[in-house]
């Protein structure tokens, strides 16, 4: 346990186990099958502890843990007692055109618990979903406090074994985390700064994931293994950034930290929401991830009728030439967005850099590079244009390059290498967004951010990094871990290669295909690497090798796959070894599957399809055979809710299916 000598310690314990000789106030999901009770008072627990329990479908998920918020501000050590509580029944649904399902259920029981000791008053926000459970703290106005330090929160979450989880690496200097591979290993060899979402393999019917929602203003949570109880994980919040170096080819920072307090908040003020997802698979967690963003604020936009989401073309060469053959390929393949990337305003890892100013950056290209000129051209073909911008000239220009950028014509902004983790950093950022939202432009943010739901109250932000994409040179294999880890956070930026010669080392081009569908992004970035046919040639080396699109038939898949879905359903779900995902947009179907190391047989039905109704399908896969640069096979078929087919995957191989209703 922590010993200092400071006015602070609360101590909730949070028990997920049955409990029922105890005073007990219980919320329960509405189909009952998630229930989170709370003790306020307890033979478990002392010196003012709470105790919860939780369980899903009666089986005991989470031990007694303990959830200290330590504060020099306020006595939370003292015995509370229940002062009031307040229960609420929400049965809700709301719409968005930028999500993996256009109708999204948010229903709900909740119980605030408002207590108070001799020196300390506190709220308890406790949910239940079907979906999952989540708490909150909320620490009213007392004392003629005007605000509060927080120097830090800590939760213990006590397993009955040693679970295997999927851990992100450890957190080290100058090391990538959010985007680093994922691993599985016992619980107890967990390092520090593993990732959010994370998941825990609790019994192979059960699998639930440790997340956070509604982080906004306040220092990123992140898990480690508790050194000092055997079977559990302890989440701590990040600390103050004193100051950033950056490894200036990976792109990996290393922040320094402070030991002042890891949060300022004026009273009141609650907590982001700290969330237990749960599931019976990997495929039911992944379909009802929908619960991270339910625990955010509904939009602030109210016509967010200019929020375009769509496929995009980034653009390498920085010219004038390859800006206007970009946007006539775009044009001509329904791609929505051109980009255009780092060092078009000069060295982006240059502080001196100036996003004001068209400064090309020679390693990057020889110029000439008229944006505007570029922009006026893509307005007249209906093409809309991104640039990309480092935090550097971020942090000290948004300010000033948001109308500029508006003057330009520009409909979106890729934000590079941010900071991530602490207090303020998290603040600035979305922040930032919602003044971009402000100059009617779209947000990826890129490297080290993983999303917590702002896009459901600014959906303006439209994707982020925070994964191993292709970029890294990922295995078929480890994009199937992705797709159940990572994505339970919500969308994530993938930059799918085509013609790059990392394809053959990833997994094949069908399964490339397959990205589109399996790897959720409402800005979905195509062809990374590769340059459109009347662009220049980009010689650089900066990319290694980089290839001409082509015309091969099967990219007419690409030209047709939306980015956004009406509704999803996971069809195959074995982490690391295969993925099956079937999505709707209106009427029609489109299924991504990915294999992993072993080849193996798929046997998939169609009961999801609308019974009586006769549909056409296309349906793309590996062969070898096929006389083209990418060996993609197209066949035709009908099909119906009963009908069914077996795929003969080989290893590394995938398949997708475009699928038309008839009548």
């Amino acid at each position: 346990m922590f010993k200092r000598k400071l006015v602070y310690l609360l101590a909730i314990t949070i028990l997920f186990f049955a409990c029922s000789k105890q005073n007990e106030i219980v919320v329960q999901s509405p189909d009952g099958q998630n229930t989170l009770s709370v003790f306020p008072t307890s033979e478990l627990t002392e010196n003012g502890q709470i105790t919860f329990t939780v369980k899903y479908k009666h089986s005991e998920i989470i031990l007694p843990s303990v959830l200290e918020i330590r504060s020099k501000d306020i006595d939370f050590s003292q015995a509370f007692a229940v002062k009031n509580v307040e229960e609420k029944l929400v049965q809700n649904e709301w719409t968005t055109n930028f999500g993996e399902r256009s109708t999204i259920p948010d229903n709900y029981n909740q119980v605030k618990i408002y207590l108070e000791s001799s020196s300390a008053k506190l709220n308890l926000i406790c949910r239940a979903y079907n979906e999952g459970v989540a708490f909150a703290y909320e620490i009213p106005a007392q004392n003629e406090l005007a605000e509060i330090k927080v120097d830090d929160e800590r939760i213990s979450y006590q397993f009955a074994s040693d679970h295997m989880v999927w851990s992100t690496p450890e957190r080290k200097p100058r090391r990538l985390t959010a985007q680093g591979e994922i691993n599985k290993i016992p619980l107890s060899e967990l390092k520090e700064g593993c990732e959010r979402p994370l998941l825990v393999e609790v019994a192979n019917d059960i699998k639930i994931a440790l997340a956070e929602a509604r982080l906004v203003d306040y220092a990123r949570l992140s898990f480690n293994a508790n050194k000092e109880v055997e079977n559990s994980i302890v989440s701590t919040l990040d600390g103050k950034i004193e100051d950033t170096k950056q490894d200036l080819v990976s792109g990996a920072v290393e922040n320094i930290r402070s030991e002042e307090a890891k949060v300022e908040m004026k009273l009141p003020f609650q907590s982001p929401w700290r969330v237990v997802m749960m599931a019976d698979s990997y495929g039911e967690l992944l379909e009802n991830n929908y619960l991270i963003q339910n625990l955010n604020d509904p939009s602030a936009i109210e016509d967010d009728s200019w929020i375009t989401p769509g496929k995009v073309l980034r653009e390498g060469t920085l010219t004038t030439q390859g800006g206007l053959a970009a946007i006539d390929f775009v044009a001509s393949h329904n791609m929505q967005y051109v980009h255009f990337d780092a060092g078009w305003y000069g060295n982006e890892m240059d502080n001196a850099s100036d996003a004001t100013t068209v400064t090309l950056d020679p390693k990057r290209s020889k110029g000439p590079f008229d944006i505007e000129a570029v922009s006026a051209y893509a307005k007249e073909k209906g093409v809309k244009v991104m640039l990309y911008v480092n935090r550097r000239a971020l942090e000290k220009q948004l300010d000033d390059i948001l109308p500029l950028f508006q003057e330009w014509g520009i409909a979106g902004i890729k934000y590079g290498f941010v900071r991530v983790g602490d207090q303020h950093a998290t603040a600035w950022m979305h922040e930032a967004i919602k003044k971009t939202a402000e100059h009617k432009m779209v947000v990826d943010v890129h490297d080290e951010y993983r999303p917590t739901g702002f896009s459901r109250t600014y959906p303006n932000l439209l994707t982020q990094e925070g994964i191993r994409g292709d970029e890294e040179t990922v295995p078929n294999s480890h994009t199937l871990i992705t797709m159940f880890t990572r994505s339970l956070a919500g969308a994530a930026d993938n930059t799918v290669c085509y013609y790059n010669k990392r394809v053959e080392t990833m997994g094949s081009h069908a399964s490339q295909l397959a990205k589109t569908v399996c790897i959720f992004s409402p800005l979905q970035f195509l062809y990374w690497y590769d340059k459109a046919p009347a662009a220049p040639v980009k010689d650089d080396a900066l990319w290694g090798n980089t290839n001409t699109i082509g015309n091969e038939p099967e990219l007419e898949f690409f030209n047709n796959v939306p980015t956004v879905w009406d509704e999803t359903k996971v069809l195959t779900a074995e982490i690391g070894e295969i993925g099956v995902i079937a999505r709707r947009k209106g009427n029609d179907w489109w299924i991504g599957g990915i294999n992993g190391k072993t080849a193996r047989q798929v046997d998939l039905d169609f009961s999801f399809l609308t019974e009586g109704a006769s549909y056409s399908a296309k349906i793309y896969t590996d062969d070898e055979s096929v006389n083209t640069r990418t060996h993609v096979r197209i066949e035709e078929t009908e099909l119906t809710a009963g009908s069914s087919i077996t795929f003969d995957l080989k290893a590394n191989n995938g398949f997708t299916m475009h699928i038309q209703k008839l009548n």
